[in-house]
């Protein structure tokens, strides 16, 4: 009954939380540490102490699970230098560096535990970053922190491991190397499988409520059998997410999606809640094991202090140089966009398609198969059209060369013609994209000053062996580089967004919209068209079907003509992710109404 009570109570405490956090201009996540602290020094509140498998295995891959699902593929693949430097580079020269630092400042601390400290301290928590997307800053930058924290947390934890195991004299350099990559790429099959199977199965699932019971196991699914191979359950989880976001809109109903969608958001709420909270009340615990210990608060505080202001300097030192590279490619985009325009015209355009060299052939002339050789997409591909092969196979004297010599096969030729046409669309889109929004040092202040540390911290600190020297020490200043973080970086990150003034909002999004519409309108005239046509070939004509069933079915297939056509250009990468959610989320709502009304619609 005890344990009932508590959950209750921490349950209407996040739930106070959400609701006065806001009136009172403080983020959610913050007053909810803070009236952790607060009840943990209550005299009749016992010492607290959650195992860290409770965080890492039980609350964490949900939280990034959901994280995933929502964000945007495409974005994540724009921002994956960006992401992807920030959560491997970054994290392990946090960790050395830091390593270096608490072996020089605590006494009798080897070096490898100095790096395990640092290992913990290093990653940016994805819950932290909820504050960040209430901040208001640009959809570029939430999708950097968002996917940096999406992935860190995997490089922190195998480089943890490789600390404790060198700290028993039993790792190499190429050991951890292996093993991360072992980590990540187990992971990301797995994640991939159960992402896909996933949508097959509650695709084939008619009841929502079970369907959304199901989408609850699948972070689960991919995490454990991660874990239990060796590999990182948070990669897993993640990539999960993603596969399942990308193609959620295509596989589920907008019932399935739309329950999901409200379900997970509880689950959210109630996880962060529990997170923060949890982080205040083992506060109480961990100095009386200081000072059992008799390790000195105010010397463990002094250090957690500079730990925080390397952390934040390294971070600075990381995220200037990654701006410029970022400015730098989206001006060298801005150089290739008229060459890759004209590559575009030519394939789009029949009369130059029949300069080709040989019936069929993938190959432009001279002058535009120059410019193809020379143009590379912002990712740095280069992006070649021509019929050259330039990879490994059999030479101009082989079959393929033969194959060459006669001309290959049109409908081959067209398909590559559709792949390069469709390479050069994404390309253009990725360069507009870059130049849109681009990052410069006022977006770097706030990717900076936004990188906090959360409850993953204090979860990975509490997984260090028992037997470790100042194990007790290491989790107290965990915690306080945890906490002082969330307290210091998101209590004043609004008034930072308010002072450096980041962009804010996409300038295109209006054009956006009109386009979007357009598509829109024409996509719903195919979709009716395409409705008249199937009912004439079964030989229906309005006597056998009644006005509002024919009017129904054609609005359906309206709508979903209309998906269609968002999801394509949702693909390519051509419109604001926002702006196509809230286009999507619209057709939604149109369906589940008009199929709420009953009768027959032909299809």
């Amino acid at each position: 009954m005890e344990q009932i009570i508590i959950l209750v109570l921490a349950l209407l405490v996040i739930a106070g939380a959400t609701v006065i956090g806001p009136r009172v201009g403080v983020a959610t996540p913050l007053l909810l540490v803070l009236v952790g602290i607060g009840v943990s020094f209550l005299p009749f509140v016992p010492a607290i102490s959650i195992e860290p498998e409770w965080i890492l295995a039980g609350i964490l891959p949900p939280l990034l699970y959901s994280a995933s699902v929502s964000m945007p593929t495409m974005d994540f693949k724009r921002e994956f230098t960006a992401i992807g430097g920030l959560s491997v580079a970054l994290v392990v020269i946090s960790a050395v560096v830091l390593g270096f630092f608490f072996h020089w400042v605590i006494p009798d601390m080897s070096l490898w535990w100095g790096i395990a400290l640092g290992a913990v301290v290093s990653p940016t928590d994805a819950v932290a970053t909820s504050i960040v997307k209430r901040s208001g800053v640009g959809g570029r930058v939430v999708a950097v922190l968002e996917g940096e924290s999406l992935l860190n947390d995997a490089t922190a934890l195998v480089l943890l491991r490789a600390a404790i195991a060198g700290a028993a004299a039993s790792v190499s350099l190429w050991g951890v190397v292996g093993s991360f990559i072992f980590s990540v790429v187990v992971a990301s099959v797995i994640g991939v499988i159960i992402g896909r199977v996933n949508l097959a199965l509650r695709a084939r699932v008619s009841d929502s409520t079970v369907n959304t019971v199901l989408s609850f196991t699948v972070p689960f699914l991919a995490s454990i059998p991660a874990e239990l191979l060796g590999a990182s359950g948070l990669v897993a989880a993640v990539v999960a997410g993603l596969v399942t976001g990308h193609g959620a809109a295509r596989r589920l109903s907008p019932q399935h999606r739309f329950s999901d969608a409200q379900n997970w958001r509880t689950v959210e709420l109630v996880l962060e809640g529990t997170i923060f909270l949890i982080m205040g009340l083992e506060l109480s615990g961990i100095l009386i094991e200081v000072a059992d210990e008799h390790n000195g608060f105010l010397s463990a505080a002094l250090i957690a202090a500079g730990a925080l202001l390397i952390t934040l300097l390294i971070r600075a030192a990381y995220v200037a140089p990654l701006i410029a590279g970022l400015r730098r490619r989206a001006r060298r985009g801005e150089r290739m966009k008229p060459r890759i325009e004209r590559i575009q015209e030519v394939l789009d355009d029949p009369q130059k398609l029949a300069s080709f060299r040989g019936p069929g052939r993938v190959e432009i002339s001279p002058a535009a198969e120059s410019d193809a050789a020379d143009s590379a997409a912002p990712g740095g591909e280069i992006l070649s059209l021509s019929g050259r092969d330039t990879g490994p196979g059999p030479r101009p004297g082989g079959p393929r060369g033969a194959a060459r010599r006669g001309g290959p096969d049109p409908a081959v030729s067209s398909e590559r013609l559709a792949r390069g046409r469709t390479r050069l669309r994404r390309a253009l889109a990725d360069i507009d994209y870059f130049l849109a929004a681009p990052l410069g040092w006022r977006e770097g202040t706030v990717i900076v000053w936004a990188g906090m540390r959360g409850a993953v911290t204090l979860a990975a600190a509490q997984t260090i062996p028992e037997n470790a020297p100042h194990r007790s020490l290491i989790i107290l200043i965990a915690f306080l580089v945890a906490a002082s973080s969330l307290l210091i970086q998101g209590g004043t990150l609004g008034r930072v967004v308010r002072r450096v003034k980041p962009a804010t909002k996409d300038p295109m999004l209006g054009t956006e919209h009109a386009e979007i519409f357009a598509i829109l309108a024409e996509a719903a005239e195919r979709g009716r068209a395409d409705y008249d046509t199937l009912l004439a070939e079964r030989g229906l004509d309005a006597g056998e079907d009644p006005e509002h069933s024919r009017e129904k079915g054609r609005q359906l297939a309206a709508i979903r003509a209309q998906r269609e056509a968002l999801l394509d250009v949702r693909d390519d990468g051509l419109f604001d992710a926002e702006v196509l959610n809230s286009a999507l989320a619209t057709l939604d709502n149109d369906q589940m109404s008009l199929e709420a009304r009953g009768g027959p619609a032909h299809a």
